[in-house]
């Protein structure tokens, strides 16, 4: 089985560039400023939906009691806010589709 590529920052920028025509400079600081602007609002608590790609959820977890695999004893662990990705039904068909 072949190792997945890593689609990175610079590679959305490059894409930009060649498809929309901008600068180099100009891809790369729009691509910072849409990743900036969806860290902010998930930093703030909100949920970031991408229509056609996906969503982000923010969900809180609420402290629980667990259990240290070595030795069994039991361990709180502390309510914590997580992040999910939840693809969108066009993402997942085109995944499974290969493209």
């Amino acid at each position: 089985m072949a190792t997945a590529a890593t689609l990175t920052r610079a590679d959305l920028a490059d894409a930009l560039h060649r498809e929309v025509g901008l600068s180099r400079a100009d891809a790369s600081r729009l691509v910072e400023q849409v990743l900036r602007h969806m860290c902010e609002a998930l930093a703030n608590g909100e949920n970031v939906k991408i229509s056609g790609f996906g969503s982000f959820i923010l969900r809180d977890k609420g402290e629980r009691i667990g259990r240290n695999p070595k030795t069994g004893v039991e361990v709180p662990i502390a309510p914590r806010r997580v992040l999910t990705f939840r693809a969108s039904q066009m993402l997942r068909d085109r995944i499974v589709n290969g493209g």
